[in-house]
């Protein structure tokens, strides 16, 4: 079992200050639009590594006008020990991370908290660019190997300084050796654990008794195959060097690979999907997910679904309650009314959010 059981807000966003206490039921949260329910799917994602569920800043997070920094507390109960994490920051500086009352990187927390999400922004995820979808897979790649996010940092770093280079049209080959290395080491790791995580999701779903559509996936290359090696990569990088030196940017490597999907019942490009199957695709690789970690790590990851009614009906709405409560996970759910969680009764734990003259308040009902 993992669980966020306390949660302390402090100065975040709306939040002046919030202390909620919990169990491991799912969380559902209604309010008005605008009272600050996502600002605290915000927060729990803040439990795992990365920018969050919006991918702002340190600063942007702080609570205005004040802009004194923020902080949020929580203990996570998982299927060992419970942690206490904090993270917090001062004057807009990158964000601090706590355990135990001990200095720990991000890639540490994404150790012992597995946290999934499902948010508006995403409801165009098949029909606009490449990089959402990229960003998609690799969340729940980090999901199944935490350290997908210290390859990703590598590979990005690497890269920036060899399209620098590339743009001051330098030639000399020694210059790009130690970088196509460092990009082949981890680009290839990407690759591997993007692959990987595919797999698991087409297992996961079709293993799977439920009320939403599979998802076939596929990743492709915008240009050929991905090399199938460490070397091919290295190799590819080297021989692309005089086209890269022409457009001043890498054009060979896995931040070029696209997450296609398709109704897989219907044979039905995603992008050509009405509005509410693409919600449900997504819903459904959300759900396998948590599926695979639960079957793979003894529990499910905590779950962020914003507004996750909004283009689900009745019937579907119930199954997805079910699904969450069959799978044991935290799933913390937001929606303008209680109506909308009225299938979940008391297995859920119920909180409403309101506005006070600017300040959000929440209310555990």
């Amino acid at each position: 079992m993992l669980a966020l059981t306390s949660l302390l807000m402090s100065h975040f966003r709306s939040h002046l200050r919030a202390d909620l206490h919990l169990d491991a039921r799912p969380v559902a949260i209604h309010g008005n639009n605008g009272a600050g329910k996502t600002n605290i799917l915000e927060a729990v994602s803040l439990f795992s590594p990365g920018r969050g569920i919006r991918r702002a800043s340190a600063a942007d997070m702080a609570r205005q006008p004040e802009a004194l920094g923020w902080k949020l507390k929580g203990l996570l109960q998982t299927t060992g020990p419970t942690f206490e994490v904090e993270t917090s920051s001062e004057g807009g500086n990158a964000r601090q991370v706590k355990i135990d009352n001990k200095a720990a990187s991000q890639v540490a927390l994404g150790r012992i908290a597995r946290v999934v999400w499902l948010i508006p922004a995403m409801d165009r995820l098949w029909i606009e660019g490449a990089e959402g979808r990229r960003r998609f897979l690799d969340r729940i790649a980090l999901s199944f190997d935490p350290d997908h996010a210290e390859a990703t940092l590598a590979y990005e770093k690497a890269m920036r300084e060899r399209n620098r280079l590339l743009k001051d049209n330098v030639r000399d080959a020694a210059w790009y050796r130690v970088l196509e290395g460092q990009m082949a080491e981890a680009g290839f790791r990407i690759h591997q654990t993007r692959v990987d995580a595919v797999s698991r999701l087409t297992a996961a779903q079709k293993e799977a008794e439920t009320a939403f559509p599979v998802a076939e996936l596929q990743l492709i290359q915008a240009e050929g195959e991905m090399p199938e090696s460490v070397d091919d990569l290295r190799a590819a990088l080297d021989a692309g060097r005089a086209r890269d030196l022409a457009v001043g940017r890498t054009l060979v490597g896995p931040h070029r690979s696209d997450l296609m999907g398709a109704y897989a019942a219907k044979g039905l490009p995603a992008k050509d999907c009405s509005t509410g199957e693409q919600k449900a695709l997504l819903v459904s690789l959300i759900l396998a997910n948590a599926r695979a970690l639960q079957a793979e790590e003894g529990s499910a990851p905590i779950l962020l679904l914003d507004e996750v009614a909004a283009h689900l009906d009745g019937n579907r709405r119930a199954a997805l309650y079910d699904e969450i409560c069959a799978l044991g996970t935290q799933a913390w759910m937001t929606g303008t009314g209680p109506e909308l969680f009225q299938e979940l009764g008391d297995r859920a734990q119920h909180l409403e959010v309101v506005d006070q003259n600017g300040l959000s308040e929440v209310v555990q009902e």
